[in-house]
């Protein structure tokens, strides 16, 4: 068995989801849910077939990140793994849905943060292991940096 580290490639403003399904019906479901979320939401969908034509699947409803969730999922090359990208809108507005997709196996990551794919190959494929999502702490956060977190939940909307 091989381990590989595979670094997402993805704009600072782009946010990414890479988990792993069970079915081609996957890219369908996924646009229809995204597409329902919000009307400006802007994606690109990439799913890797693990049988037949084992072909890597792709819908979205902006071209770049379409393109961009291929490229992604061709170099992850893990069977039944699927790469979103979203722009205009965050992870955490269309999470839940994403998850109740009947033919979602697993969510690995919702970030905006550098994202590396940990793969595994063997003679019979690859695998996701997991991912690594941004950078270690280096601290406890203090009063300040409360008050901090608490103010970007607002501004968001997000807390009231």
């Amino acid at each position: 068995m091989e381990l590989l580290s595979v670094r997402i490639e993805k704009p600072d403003d782009v946010n990414v989801i890479v988990g792993q399904s069970h079915f081609i019906k996957t890219v369908e479901d996924l646009h229809e849910t995204l597409a329902g979320a919000s009307p400006q939401l802007r994606f690109g969908i990439a799913f890797c077939e693990s049988s037949g034509p084992r072909l890597v699947r792709r819908s979205g409803n902006d071209e770049e990140l379409t393109a961009l969730a291929v490229r992604n999922a061709q170099v992850i090359g893990a069977g039944h793994s699927f790469v979103v990208f979203l722009r205009q809108g965050f992870p955490v507005n269309v999470l839940n849905a994403v998850k109740l997709v009947p033919e979602l196996c697993t969510v690995f990551c919702a970030s905006a943060n550098p994202v590396e794919v940990i793969v595994a190959e063997t003679g019979s494929g690859r695998g996701i292991l997991g991912v690594i999502d941004g950078s270690p702490p280096v601290g406890v956060e203090t009063e300040a940096d409360v008050q901090t977190r608490k103010e970007l939940l607002r501004r968001f909307g997000y807390k009231l």
